[in-house]
């Protein structure tokens, strides 16, 4: 079976835990491409949640790799990228600019750019495609956001607030999915080798033996700092920028997901891009895009696959 490639980019703006500040940080990537060429001039962007890393898209990157270079970057503090020494830099802007930075260092030029967000990766594409002026190889054609627009609901903010940056440690993978999934049964069904598949990147060794959360901690520090106050006014800038996106744009929404509600969504296909509306019965936030008919949606909508 086909595995990706682990690249790695540096990236201007706040430094890595450990290293001297005026250099940067390290931004990891994953390069899947089964087209044949190794410069194909199509790339598809794919951006993980708050939690995650690059190795959720295995399955969707598989698909689309036949068709396009897929990159599956590890947003930093997650996974193989570095962690950053100010906790208050894990905040969308600074993603943003990383994103903007691995774009332009991508070997091969880029002809036609898409984008796929989950959750955090979206707001992060909106953070992107809102800004025209943005430097970019060119212009985001195509974006796919994942159960997540411009209103977040304060009450998933309030759950996922409950758990993250807990300092766990497991003495297996096996208990480390496990966990995982009593904070994350809203995903909707997986069965469990592919629930199990799903966490395995999710850990790493840690020191005192066992498996430890393959993120920062500290990623929650800035994500607690919000205030129903701040939320509202993030609202309103995040609305400012979906206006002015000009790609053709999907929006996916677990049915039951707590984070998007039915109303902002139906607003979401109203204004801006106008998005089209695709939801998934028995899922919540979020939709993890393994399941054939959460494939076959984005697949849909970025190759014109019938």
């Amino acid at each position: 079976m086909m595995q990706p490639t682990l690249n790695h980019v540096s990236c201007p703006g706040p430094g890595a835990a450990g290293g001297p500040s005026e250099q940067g940080h390290r931004l990891a990537y994953w390069e899947w491409n089964d087209t044949g060429n190794p410069a194909h001039p199509h790339v598809i962007l794919c951006v993980h949640g708050l939690t995650r890393q690059g190795r959720d898209f295995d399955t969707l990157a598989r698909h689309l790799s036949r068709h396009a270079r897929v990159i599956c970057p590890d947003v930093a503090g997650r996974g193989e990228s570095d962690w950053l020494a100010d906790p208050m830099a894990y905040q969308v802007p600074v993603y943003a600019a990383d994103m903007l930075s691995l774009l332009l260092q991508l070997q091969a030029p880029i002809g036609t750019l898409d984008w796929v967000g989950t959750s955090m990766g979206g707001l992060i594409g909106m953070g992107v495609c809102g800004v025209p002026e943005l430097p970019l190889p060119v212009p985001v054609r195509r974006l796919v956001l994942n159960d997540v627009g411009p209103r977040i609901e304060w009450q998933a903010l309030q759950r996922i607030g409950q758990y993250l940056g807990q300092p766990l440690r497991f003495e297996s993978l096996q208990q480390a999915a496990d966990a995982l999934w009593a904070v994350s049964s809203s995903f909707g069904p997986h069965t469990p080798e592919q629930w199990l598949e799903l966490s395995r990147h999710m850990v790493c060794p840690a020191a005192e033996g066992g498996f430890k959360l393959h993120y920062d901690p500290a990623i929650a520090t800035a994500f607690k700092s919000l205030t129903p106050d701040s939320a509202s006014a993030s609202e309103q800038q995040l609305w400012q920028l979906y206006d002015q996106i000009t790609a053709q744009t999907l929006l996916l929404r677990g049915a039951e997901s707590d984070l998007l509600s039915p109303q902002t969504a139906q607003e979401m296909a109203q204004r801006g891009p106008r998005a089209r509306l695709v939801e998934f019965a028995g899922v919540g936030h979020a939709p993890t895009l393994i399941s054939d008919d959460q494939v076959a949606a984005v697949a849909g909508f970025l190759l014109g696959e019938a």
